[in-house]
């Protein structure tokens, strides 16, 4: 992880970039609100460590000047100021995280990491298995058990939905949402004509059923029988 320490208390920013390299991350110091900007406008960062209280550039005009340019970098503001109204004032001006001075460096670690994890793009996950059922994305197909299963695109929607939330119950609003984009009346019985439709192409002539109803909730798929 890379962290950028904006700091003006020279012995403070050492001890905490010290810290970081010791805890096995990188970090650079920038002394003042304009050399931080800068650098964090610049740089590529996990993470922004900024003071209050800056020389040049106070720590809250710097964030949200990042945020202005669309700099979404995680900001933990650092601050002697620790009041909930000081704290709500930091994290309107763009900061992800709000941390009163005097701290523990444990504690600002945990959340400097939360941070990093947060921020980190998710890999997007191109197959998804539930037991002998496949949805390749890449390849936009479905089989089960080895034997491709043919599905009209809005089966294929309805069942990508499903099975990104397999173990999960799925309500109607929740479909009518992701899958048909409230373009339907939630009285209306589409969901229910297709719920039958893609369970006769995804459980017909299986061992066992994938996709459940779940009363009075919605549908799950999940591997194992009602």
């Amino acid at each position: 992880m890379r962290v950028l320490v904006i700091e003006d208390d020279a012995k403070a920013a050492e001890y905490l970039a010290n810290a970081l390299r010791e805890s096995g991350h990188n970090s650079e110091l920038a002394a003042d609100g304009d050399a931080g900007f800068e650098l964090a406008r610049g740089g590529q960062y996990d993470v922004l460590i900024v003071d209050r209280m800056l020389p040049a550039r106070d720590g809250l005009s710097l964030i949200e000047g990042l945020r202005q340019e669309g700099v979404r970098t995680p900001a933990l503001i650092l601050s002697a100021l620790g009041s909930v109204d000081d704290r709500v004032k930091g994290l309107r001006s763009g900061g992800d995280d709000y941390l009163a001075k005097p701290y523990a460096f444990s504690e600002l670690l945990a959340r400097v990491e939360a941070l990093a994890r947060r921020s980190a793009p998710e890999k997007a996950n191109t197959r998804y298995v539930v037991g002998d059922l496949v949805l390749d994305r890449l390849a936009h197909l479905v089989s089960r058990a080895g034997e491709p299963i043919p599905l009209q695109p809005r089966e294929y929607r309805l069942l990508e939905y499903l099975i990104k939330n397999a173990g999960q119950v799925v309500t109607r609003t929740m479909l009518l949402e992701h899958v048909w984009d409230y373009h339907f009346d939630p009285q209306t019985n589409v969901i229910d004509v297709h719920i039958s439709r893609l369970r006769a192409k995804i459980d017909k002539n299986f061992d066992r059923p994938l996709l459940h109803t779940v009363r009075g909730a919605g549908y799950m798929i999940r591997d194992g029988a009602d």
